[in-house]
């Protein structure tokens, strides 16, 4: 029972951040659960990959309502996107765990200091 309260708390938590954030699945999903539930850095992705659905619709919804989203760009950022997932996902199943849990932190770390330090500058 634990492991499921650990589980939905997770989700809970990626949630929040996803809502208020627009991140969630490969900043918090990910680390959480190689970390804390001790998958495998691969399956994690693969799980991070399927719950943004639900929660994108969720959200989706909310900013739709408030009228913060830019229909026009949606369809050429979404190509763009998709073609990317592809290619990622294809890549992805060569590299070695250990090696993406880094590639992961590198760009991880950069997004953050990156956003950090942007802030600083207004």
């Amino acid at each position: 029972m634990m492991h499921v309260l650990a589980v939905f708390l997770i989700g809970l938590g990626a949630g929040i951040l996803s809502g208020m954030l627009g991140v969630g699945g490969g900043v918090v999903l990910v680390p959480m659960m190689v970390f804390i539930l001790g998958i495998t850095q691969h399956t994690a992705q693969g799980i991070s990959m399927l719950v943004i659905i639900p929660t994108a619709i969720v959200s989706v919804w909310h900013f739709h309502k408030a009228q913060l989203i830019n229909y026009q760009a949606v369809p050429y950022i979404a190509a763009g996107a998709v073609a990317g997932a592809l290619i990622g996902a294809n890549f992805v199943q060569d590299v070695p765990a250990a090696e993406l849990k880094r590639i992961f932190g590198v760009f991880a770390i950069y997004s953050g200091l990156k956003m950090f330090l942007s802030t600083r500058k207004k």
